[in-house]
């Protein structure tokens, strides 16, 4: 199979879809593999190590799609990206499609085969979501801490207090592999930590293996409601998979909250978990909403792109095999866990979550496949 990886072109975006050594296994199993010039230099990846990789470089993105039968990429397509996809192209990367229906749409008019990190299982886990949640969950509280700085537009707190001064307080929605990386740096930077969840088994778990700064407490609206008020930092880290994250935190119960505090909402990739939040870019993080400062990058792990990439091609590249040695159809039938990966092929939503999202009609993925 000719595998391509063209260079990620979101705004701030400088992770990669694949590394050298990926590359190199690739080229070892037999298959092509073509990198746009420049691709891995964002996270420190020269050319010239792609190449003793036994890769290609080509001049540019619309000389990678044109000979690729799979794309391996690390952010959805953008709309200067959509005319470069092939019909039957394979495409795996993330996508996100519940909070998008532009980009829904057009990979429909693609007919491309659409294959999703992000809803990929196994046994009940999310595998290629896992490390960019873990580096997400980490961020959240440090750019947190950041933006509560006055200079950046916060109440000038800090975060873990110093003798005879109250450390800040975190509220922390959702008790997933975000969450749980939130509360871990929170609670290590000395903050009060309150991690919410509604999966009272996740609850205990976390209750027994938490520091004791962070307490733990059952999700509900009245719940939220009474922990707003005293949070100097809200991370949002709800996701419910494959699906648009659902609105805790209503424009309404900003009122609630201390003037210049901050939200930053892990989840904005799915919508968001608060109602006034909306996507922006590492060059311009925040915004301002009845006093309260939102944080709302949808990129977060691109700031630290070395360490994400190796995070997450260590986990991607042997699906990547999987999908190059096997074919869409036969990677696909053979192994259902991928199989949840597929969200549009052949110019139908396979995935539930996105049919939901858009009420849409959902096709059975082997009535595609067939």
């Amino acid at each position: 199979m000719k595998i391509g990886v063209p260079t990620e072109i979101k705004p701030s975006e400088n992770r990669v879809g694949m590394v050298p050594a990926g590359a190199q296994m690739l080229t070892e199993d037999g298959h092509q593999v073509f990198v746009q010039q420049g691709a891995g230099l964002g996270s420190a990846f020269t050319d010239e190590e792609y190449i003793a990789a036994g890769a290609t470089l080509l001049p540019d993105a619309d000389a990678v799609y044109a000979e690729a039968d799979m794309i391996v990429k690390v952010k959805e397509p953008i709309a200067e990206e959509y005319p470069r996809i092939k019909a039957g192209q394979l495409l795996f990367t993330y996508f996100h499609f519940a909070a998008n229906e532009t980009l829904t749409d057009a990979m429909i008019a693609t007919r491309a085969a659409c294959v999703a990190y992000e809803t990929v299982e196994v046994r009940g886990t999310l595998p290629l979501l896992i490390p960019m949640s873990e580096v997400a969950g980490r961020m959240a509280v440090q750019e947190g801490a950041k933006y509560l700085e006055k200079p950046m537009g916060g109440r000038g707190v800090l975060l873990g207090g110093v003798p005879g001064v109250e450390p800040g307080q975190v509220l922390i929605l959702g008790g997933g592999i975000v969450g749980i990386n939130a509360a871990k740096m929170a609670a290590g930077l000395g903050a009060r930590v309150t991690l919410m969840d509604i999966d009272m088994d996740r609850l205990r778990y976390l209750d027994d293996v938490m520091p004791a700064n962070v307490t733990t407490r059952y999700s509900n609206r009245l719940a939220i409601q009474e922990e707003l008020p005293s949070a100097d930092l809200v991370v949002g880290a709800v996701l419910v998979t494959g699906a648009k994250a659902p609105n805790l935190v209503m424009r309404e119960d900003l009122a609630l909250m201390k003037q210049a505090s901050v939200i930053v909402d892990v989840a904005v990739d799915q919508g968001g978990c608060v109602e006034t939040i909306h996507p922006t870019t590492h060059l311009d993080p925040t915004y301002e909403v009845d006093g309260v400062l939102h944080y709302a990058v949808a990129n977060m792990p691109g700031a630290v792109p070395r360490t994400s990439t190796f995070a997450l091609t260590n986990v991607t590249l042997p699906y990547a095999r999987v999908l190059a040695r096997d074919g869409l159809r036969k990677a696909l039938s053979n192994d259902a866990n991928l199989a949840l990966g597929a969200n549009v092929v052949d110019g139908a939503i396979t995935h539930h979550g996105v049919a939901e999202a858009f009420n849409r009609e959902l096709v059975p993925l082997n009535t595609v496949l067939a």
